[in-house]
């Protein structure tokens, strides 16, 4: 089973790219984050005519997460059962062959003073808080998407620089080290361990020629997934694209036939 996620920075502008992407990588699952429209203007039908089914919660010009999948989604949640983020569409989740797939879009932050910060900070708590009121860590359970964290120094392309800042800030990674800790593990990092690897570089100074990146996109899964984790990556040159997206697709793969035993189990 191959599931990826990719912020699209709107998926009216990137559907070719999308498309053309799937054509090629072939995922069974895609989570979209930054979808940036509403629920009826999503062109599902460029999907349904792939083969794929499409879960959307998504809202005008901002934010909008979307579930793209080969099989079948059961028990699909748009939005915290206890919390409503502020009204802001940046979290589904659904079952897909016996996992549970949670897409998030986590806030952005703006800045350290600012009160997005305190938002993002209380996002990620309210996630942290769904996940112990909802789920066990013994389930199977895939949590991914745009973070809008780097986790650590070799995730990020200046340590120095990145210090303190939006994407880097010692309490945003002290939050998400505390979210991993209710029992997941980053599949990428199973997988790959060197550093100057990453999924989004702005569009601003050059960023993406100078290799001025940040490791933000990620997928973490329960230790019950983890261990029939066999591949993971980034196909960075999406980045080189017309018109690319700011963020580039993160993909791993699982064993199918042990978790379909497992489910069955």
């Amino acid at each position: 089973m191959k599931i990826a996620t990719w912020n699209v920075n709107s998926i009216r502008v990137r559907l070719e790219a999308v498309l053309n992407w799937m054509n090629q990588a072939q995922p069974d699952v895609l989570c979209l984050q930054e979808i940036k429209v509403t629920d009826e203007l999503f062109p599902i039908d460029s999907f349904v005519t792939s083969g794929y089914q499409v879960a959307v919660s998504g809202q005008k010009t901002y934010n909008g997460v979307a579930i793209i999948s080969k099989y079948a989604m059961n028990e699909v949640e748009t939005g915290f059962p206890d919390y409503d983020a502020e009204g802001q569409k940046r979290f589904i989740a659904a079952t897909i062959g016996g996992v549970r797939v949670v897409n998030v879009y986590i806030p952005n932050g703006s800045a350290p003073d600012s009160p997005k910060f305190v938002y993002k900070l209380e996002f990620i708590r309210q996630l942290h808080s769904y996940l112990k009121q909802h789920h066990e860590a013994k389930e199977p359970l895939i949590l991914t998407g745009d973070f809008n964290v780097a986790p650590e120094p070799r995730d990020v392309y200046d340590v120095d620089e990145m210090e303190g800042e939006i994407g880097f800030h010692p309490k945003e990674r002290a939050a998400l080290a505390e979210l991993m800790g209710w029992g997941f593990e980053d599949i990428f990092r199973r997988h790959l361990e060197e550093s100057g690897l990453y999924s989004w570089w702005d569009y601003r100074a050059g960023a993406f020629r100078r290799d001025m990146g940040l490791r933000i996109d990620h997928i973490w899964a329960t230790m019950p997934l983890a261990d029939l984790s066999l591949e993971s990556g980034m196909d960075k040159e999406q980045r080189s694209l017309p018109k690319p997206s700011d963020h580039i697709p993160v993909w791993a793969i699982f064993d199918a036939e042990r978790i379909a035993k497992k489910h069955k189990a």
